[in-house]
C-alpha cells in the first residue's frame, strides 16, 4: 500500500486546530492501515519524526431523510504526535 493511499485526508477542526500548537495532528486514514503504516507514511509524505500514533474507529451516524434512513461512511482517525525538534506539517498555504 502507497503512503498516499493510507492517508487519505486531515481532520480539520476547532480542536484538532488547537493541537497542532502542541504538534499533534489529526489524519483520515484507510480502515486497514495499521500504526506503523501510518507512522511512515507521514514520515514519507512530510518528512518529519513520528513519536506516537493514536488511531480509532468511528462508526457511521444515523442519519435520515424523511421516512428513509441510513448510516454515514465509518471511517478511521489517527492522532500523530511530532517530536519537539521536528518541523511543523503545513497543512494550510500561507502567501
Amino acid at each position: 500500500m502507497e503512503s498516499r493511499d493510507i492517508i487519505l485526508r486531515p481532520v480539520i477542526t476547532e480542536e484538532t486546530t488547537s493541537k497542532m500548537d502542541d504538534k499533534t495532528y489529526t489524519f483520515d486514514v484507510d480502515l486497514r492501515a495499521t500504526k506503523t503504516q501510518v507512522k511512515k507514511a507521514i514520515e514519507d509524505i512530510f518528512d518529519v519524526k513520528v513519536v506516537r500514533v493514536n488511531i480509532m474507529n468511528v462508526r457511521g451516524k444515523l442519519k435520515r431523510q424523511g421516512r428513509y434512513a441510513g448510516y454515514t461512511k465509518k471511517r478511521r482517525k489517527a492522532i500523530v504526535t511530532l517530536t519537539e525538534d521536528s518541523k511543523e506539517i503545513e497543512l494550510f498555504n500561507e502567501e
